[in-house]
């Protein structure tokens, strides 16, 4: 209550600097990347007549996990966020959000998203968007992040849930279909991350996380982002070969894993820090118009 009144007297100019530091400690830019993949979860999913309406709230509860667990990292990572270039300006490492506001907004949108999952879409969705919650939030930002340089492979899973998120809460239930769609972010994220890893070593460095182009070396962290990058390229192709999609999706999918192994080639032969953040800026294009091309190709090509 002090809080909300204290709230009140604040100058527009203040307040709107306030709402911008919950939407960045929220990671409101990747959290909306997640919904949009486990939107297209959902619209892939067999349709079992729930309303558009239940359908958005089922998104937004999804939605509302996920910006928790972006706050809970935000907070037991603000130590760390002060040491790197890249992340000492964040509300919370910075001091303009304490850890007790942060993690009491969590503790709201978090609470608020799980009830509106049990209550328009269905408890196995709740409880597995719980999982992802606990998955990234704790066991990849507490332990993995800082425990080995495989962090982002194994804790890319719960980042890559969303899709199978979204067809569970239509159907109610598991199904192998969706795990392609797990399996296209889970290949994906390793040589996102490494492209910035590269570009930003001396932050990882200083911050002492253990991240491959700090353990191994940048030249080694440049061969498995070729890796990498040719297995998501076949990765992508199962949901065609399944007749989840179709042509169009195939060709885009063909074109744009295309430009995502010359650009992984370009980094490995003669890459810079800016050709490493052109890889990773090219790979949240890629994702996104991938998953956008799926919808399309599924809804919208006659």
């Amino acid at each position: 209550m002090t809080q909300l009144i204290a709230i009140t007297k604040l100058a527009p100019s203040q307040i709107s600097a306030l709402i911008n530091d919950y939407l960045a400690i929220c990671k409101f830019k990747v959290v909306a990347m997640l919904v949009l993949t486990a939107w297209v979860g959902l619209a892939l999913a067999p349709d079992v007549g729930r309303g558009m309406g239940v359908q958005l709230i089922s998104l937004l509860g999804i939605g509302l996990l996920s910006a928790a667990a972006a706050v809970i990292n935000h907070v037991v990572d603000s130590e760390i966020d002060s040491k790197m270039a890249r992340t000492r300006h964040r509300p919370v490492a910075k001091g303009r959000l304490s850890k007790f506001h942060a993690l009491s907004f969590a503790t709201v949108i978090g609470v608020s998203g799980f009830i509106m999952l049990m209550l328009w879409a269905n408890p196995l969705t709740a409880i597995l968007t719980l999982f992802a919650l606990v998955g990234y939030a704790f066991i990849y930002t507490s332990f993995l992040k800082r425990a080995t340089p495989q962090n982002i492979v194994i804790g890319g899973l719960a980042g890559a849930m969303p899709p199978l998120l979204g067809w569970v809460s239509e159907t109610g239930q598991m199904a192998a279909a969706p795990w392609l769609l797990v399996m296209i972010i889970f290949t994906w994220t390793p040589p996102h991350f490494w492209a910035l890893a590269i570009a930003r070593k001396s932050d990882y460095e200083r911050a002492k996380i253990p991240m491959l182009p700090v353990t191994h070396g940048i030249d080694f962290c440049k061969t498995c982002v070729v890796a990498y990058s040719i297995l998501l390229a076949l990765v992508c192709v199962l949901p065609y070969l399944i007749g989840m999609s179709g042509a169009i999706y195939l060709i885009a999918s063909t074109v744009l894993n295309g430009i995502f192994i010359y650009k992984a080639v370009k980094l490995k032969m003669a890459g810079s820090d800016d050709t490493a953040m052109d890889l990773f800026r090219f790979s949240i294009v890629h994702l996104m118009v991938l998953f956008v091309v799926l919808f399309v190709d599924k809804w919208l090509v006659i």
